[in-house]
């Protein structure tokens, strides 16, 4: 499973000893390092210790659920990938959990070769973004006034730069790179999230709502909404 050379670190948080050890078997077997936690505070304190690539965090802990564990976590500015794993099946929790900041979101009971999967396209996903993948195609993106710099992660509007975090990055690099296009919101899901199956428009739709809440105070609307379609990125008409 290891991107390169390199062995991919896994933490794996979860009140339940068979569930724990079950997960840590076949993540070990597909080539990975695994830590694990049973609660909350241990694997708050893990992450800053172990510094893994992934985490696969339970929403149902003993001490605080995995929602305010991630939370903790992205107000620290904490970037590490998170898998939630929890017995609660509804949207509800699934919109909150990726809102927060979740990569990918997995239900009790699982299939084992299921989540090795998601692990592994979540961990392909977020290492080519941080290494810059594609070594020439690694490139500043230009649509009017914005300005975003992938090898760099940064981005600009106007001159000011603006504050996005991973998954906001993700997606305003793939709307510029398609720029003037049409893009669904299954192409978006597949494209920025990695998943193939649909039903979770309304993760695209908050995002959206959130890089247009940054962008939009300093200049004019560059994200266009066509309903029951999807969203294009263009420039204003004035603008090359």
């Amino acid at each position: 499973m290891a991107e390169g050379d390199r062995i991919p670190k896994v933490l794996v948080v979860d009140d339940e000893p068979n569930i724990r050890e079950l997960v840590e078997v076949a993540l070990k077997f597909h080539g990975c390092a695994v830590s694990v936690s049973a609660n909350g505070n241990d694997a708050l304190h893990q992450v800053e210790v172990y510094q893994p690539d992934l985490m696969i965090l339970d929403v149902m802990l003993p001490d605080m659920d995995g929602f305010e564990v991630c939370r903790t976590l992205r107000t620290g500015g904490n970037d590490v990938p998170v898998i939630f794993l929890t017995a609660r099946d509804t949207t509800t929790d699934t919109i909150r959990g990726l809102t927060l900041g979740g990569d990918d979101y997995v239900t009790k009971p699982f299939s084992v070769e299921a989540l090795v999967a998601r692990v592994r396209a979540v961990l392909r996903r977020t290492t080519r973004t941080s290494d810059g993948e594609g070594g020439g195609d690694s490139q500043t993106l230009r649509v009017g006034d914005l300005e975003l710099d992938e090898e760099h992660w940064t981005v600009q509007r106007a001159g000011a730069a603006v504050e996005l975090s991973p998954t906001e990055f993700r997606l305003l690099a793939y709307l510029m790179r398609n720029q003037g296009r049409m893009l669904t919101r299954q192409q978006l899901l597949e494209n920025v999230w990695g998943w193939e199956f649909a039903g979770q428009s309304q993760v695209v739709e908050t995002y959206v709502s959130y890089l247009r809440r940054k962008l939009d105070p300093l200049g004019p609307p560059l994200i266009h909404t066509q309903r029951g379609v999807g969203y294009s990125l263009r420039p204003p008409p004035d603008t090359r």
